[in-house]
């Protein structure tokens, strides 16, 4: 029997959960002082919520769930079958599946909109910290299961809900000491770029394999274009975009000349321009254009971003975009947003390999009462209730334990404060502090005892 985790998925010890909650912590004290507001919705969805939003790709790393119980009459099965032997897998699917877990929390969040639209203000600044699950291969930074930490602002066309998204990137990663580049591009200059090629009907195909260019190379990515139908020529002409260096006004500006035809083109490059230029500004300088910026997820329609670590071996680490009707797919048209997602996992894994927890994360409990036996646990009791009011953590050794055992716990947990109470401090009531760190050793009267340790 292997009752290991399920492959993509992880058990987290107490330490590890320390060093997580940090960064949950961090993301949403910024999240806060930005005034947006938090909200949650349920593990799954059902399938019609979720299918069609995030591409051919995106729907296959469904975690679709069975229907139980509904399926087991004799006639279903039948069906079932007849789909299974004609090859039509969808129609088998929605048999035995209704159900699916979010593969994201954009689309469930625009789910939420439409249905609680009469009782949220617009535009409405969202923040949600939860999980998600993709069906994917697991390996290194990517997960079957893993949280996100989204912020949405909707109901608003406005380019400064753009500009407050990158100050909220910018203070995060330099609150982790993480140095970042944040990559940015605009939806409307990919859609010109096929336009440009008159081939709009297949910008997907463009924008699935130049995303792709830092993974396989630019080699591969036009054997790809020319699987999905694009002639050499085509490629030729593609490959200059993908080589475009220098700095953000220089790419811009050989980017402009290709594009000049184009008005959603023109359209996307004032954008894109309106936001470097703010971002310059107020002092974001780690921000780069690039054209091959594309993101898998068809429901963006003006800017788009990813975040990178400097000097760490990682895919993205914060992504998001502007989508300009999602909300309609469920009913309520008209609806701008714009969003960031960051990935927790991710970024654990970078502050790691960077050494930049801070180092008294694992103290959780601050003082430790030794134990050494009942009326000396009872003045125990006494003390720590008085340290838990004033939110000083605390605990008493459970046990009348050797002296070493407890002493032993104490190192093992990094708690830097220990209380030893024995017959003489507590005739005395004097309880003898001792400074795990410096070795010292401090006999405190009661009276000040709760002051030693604010």
């Amino acid at each position: 029997m292997d009752y290991k985790a399920v492959k993509g998925t992880r058990d987290f010890l107490p330490v590890q959960m320390q060093k997580r909650n940090y960064i949950f912590d961090t993301i949403k004290s910024v999240y806060k002082s930005h005034s947006f507001l938090q909200i949650e919705t349920p593990a799954m969805e059902n399938l019609q919520t979720l299918m069609g939003k995030y591409g051919e790709e995106g729907d296959k790393l469904l975690y679709k769930i069975l229907d139980s119980g509904k399926f087991l009459r004799q006639e279903k099965v039948e069906e079932f079958s007849q789909h299974i032997n004609n090859s039509e897998i969808n129609k088998a699917t929605k048999m035995i599946a209704e159900k699916g877990l979010r593969y994201d929390l954009t689309v469930p969040f625009a789910r939420f909109v439409v249905n609680h639209q009469n009782e949220i203000t617009f535009p409405f600044k969202r923040y949600q910290i939860q999980t998600v699950w993709r069906a994917d291969r697991p390996q290194k930074g990517r997960y079957r299961e893993f949280y996100q930490c989204d912020a949405d602002i909707i109901g608003s066309d406005s380019l400064m809900n753009e500009i407050e998204l990158l100050q909220i990137i910018d203070e995060v990663f330099k609150t982790f000491g993480l140095g970042v580049v944040i990559k940015i591009n605009n939806r409307k200059i990919l859609s010109a770029i096929s336009e440009v090629l008159g081939k709009q009907e297949q910008i997907i195909d463009i924008t699935v394999a130049i995303d792709k260019l830092d993974k396989i190379g630019l080699d591969n990515v036009l054997k790809e274009l020319e699987e999905k139908g694009f002639t050499k020529e085509d490629c030729e002409r593609i490959k200059p975009l993908l080589l475009i260096k220098g700095e953000n006004e220089e790419k811009l500006s050989e980017i402009e000349k290709i594009i000049s035809s184009s008005d959603i083109g023109k359209k996307g490059l004032e954008e894109l321009k309106y936001v470097l230029d703010k971002a310059k500004k107020i002092g974001i300088e780690n921000i780069e254009f690039d054209v091959t910026l594309a993101r898998g997820l068809n429901y963006y329609t003006g800017a788009i971003l990813e975040v990178k670590a400097k000097d760490v071996e990682m895919g993205s680490i914060t992504g998001g975009g502007r989508y300009d009707n999602l909300t309609g797919i469920f009913g309520l048209p008209n609806i701008s947003g714009v969003g960031i997602s960051f990935g927790a996992d991710r970024i654990y894994d970078c502050l790691e390999e960077k050494n930049l927890f801070p180092q008294n994360i694992q103290t959780t409990t601050q003082v430790l009462f030794v134990n050494f036996g009942e009326n000396e646990s009872n003045y125990c009791i006494e003390l720590s209730k008085e340290l838990r009011k004033h939110n000083i953590s605390c605990e008493i050794y459970p046990d009348t334990a050797k002296l070493k055992k407890q002493m032993k716990y104490a190192n093992d947990r990094n708690i830097p404060f220990v209380v030893l109470i024995g017959e003489e401090e507590l005739v005395a009531k004097q309880p003898l502090v001792k400074n795990m760190i410096s070795g010292e050793q401090t006999k405190v009267s009661q009276e000040k005892f709760l002051n030693y340790f604010l």
